[in-house]
């Protein structure tokens, strides 16, 4: 229904847009509440099977790909941000990552050991490709030829990999990003903070990304109802 309502309402913007018609009648139809669904996200023992272990076969560029995994998942970051990323944005002292989000707002995210270790791992991978190309860039994450790395690229090494370690073909990198919030959430982290992390501007977003668990809402009724004792 809301599909063809959506259909309608163009062709009559259309046709209004023509002087066919004075008015747009479709407006007056209020579209149908969709349920919103949530995607599945992999499990913390699924997530570290993929990256506790050697980057498959498949992966064209080993040390990057992990760093990706790593950044997307262990940051929560959006794929449109983690191409974003400049070197000048990583503080290594802070550990932490200075990602422009929606709208231009800048947020500082904090990146644990496993992302300071593949970075680690990475960075001279990236100054030998780009002395190879005589190229140089400001960005993070590069191709093989040097250059910034595309939304588009970093969907199609996330899905190989995703495939590659037996997860859902339906992996893609706003997954990871989820998985993050949900996995934090099940772990007892603050909704507020994962809300920063995240770059929400509402809690209620926040609220709707992120799966309770069956097993974390039992966990806070046990510990905090006084009917539950």
């Amino acid at each position: 229904m809301a599909r063809s309502l959506a259909a309608v309402r163009s062709l009559y913007r259309w046709l209004a847009q023509q002087g066919v018609v004075e008015q747009n009648p479709a407006k007056l139809v209020s579209t149908p509440k969709l349920p919103k669904k949530l995607p599945r996200v992999p499990t913390i023992e699924e997530m570290n099977a993929v990256l506790d272990g050697e980057m498959p076969e498949v992966a064209a560029f080993p040390e990057r790909d992990r760093l990706l995994l790593e950044l997307l998942y262990g940051c929560g970051i959006r794929n449109s941000e983690l191409i974003g990323i400049n070197l000048d944005d990583i503080r290594m002292s802070a550990e932490a990552i200075l990602i422009r989000g929606k709208g231009k707002k800048e947020r500082y995210v904090p990146f644990g050991e496993s992302a300071a270790a593949a970075l680690g791992a990475y960075l001279p991978a990236r100054q030998k490709l780009l002395a190879e190309w005589k190229r140089t860039t400001p960005a993070l994450v590069v191709n093989q030829r040097g250059g910034r790395l595309t939304v588009r690229s970093v969907g199609r090494i996330v899905k190989k990999i995703a495939v590659a370690r037996g997860l859902s073909p339906d992996l893609h990198p706003h997954t990871l990003r989820h998985a993050f919030g949900t996995h934090m959430l099940e772990e007892g982290a603050d909704l507020r903070a994962i809300q920063e992390m995240l770059g929400h501007e509402r809690l209620s977003t926040t609220q709707r990304y992120t799966q309770l668990s069956m097993k974390h809402v039992l966990a806070v009724y046990d510990q905090t109802h006084p009917r539950a004792k």
